[in-house]
């Protein structure tokens, strides 16, 4: 194994620890710990950093794909490629348009304690947030996806 399979390797283990422990272990932590209006406030100064990190580590790991090139017309390459390039295009999306959309809306929202569920503002949130939540989760599936093809083609 070179050295650029191993730094690939490592990029899509950060993407995928990243995304795991911020989804399942800071997150939840984060809102058993506080009253849900501070939770989302503490979690929503955490989102441009970690949006950051996840497009930062798709970019790289599409440069680390395209540098190491093993053996372009196997159906792992291409998958591999297919994969990390929608990455690449879901965190522009996310750190572009959604995240910011996100924030528009929430500053019309003044708590998320009260009782009007039925607001506009709080179910074009709930509307967004489940795209960011499910986009999140591909992500992972996606990074997930690329450990397993890369382990697979070691082997071949």
């Amino acid at each position: 194994m070179n050295i650029w399979n191993f730094c690939y390797n490592v990029t899509l283990s950060l993407w995928v620890g990243g995304i795991s422990i911020f989804t399942f272990i800071i997150t939840p932590a984060i809102f058993r710990s506080f009253d849900r209006d501070m939770a989302g406030t503490i979690v929503g100064k955490l989102f441009p950093g970690y949006f950051t990190y996840n497009l930062a580590l798709s970019v790289i790991a599409l440069g680390l794909l395209v540098a190491i090139r093993p053996m372009p017309a196997k159906w792992g390459f291409k998958s591999s490629l297919i994969l990390v390039a929608c990455a690449v295009i879901i965190n522009l999306f996310v750190a572009f348009k959604l995240h910011p959309d996100i924030i528009r809306v929430k500053q019309e929202i003044h708590s998320f304690e009260g009782r009007t569920d039925d607001a506009p503002a709080r179910k074009e949130f709930r509307k967004l947030h489940a795209i960011s939540a499910s986009l999140n989760l591909l992500l992972l599936a996606d990074g997930i996806t690329l450990l397993f093809i890369s382990s697979v083609l070691k082997k071949q």
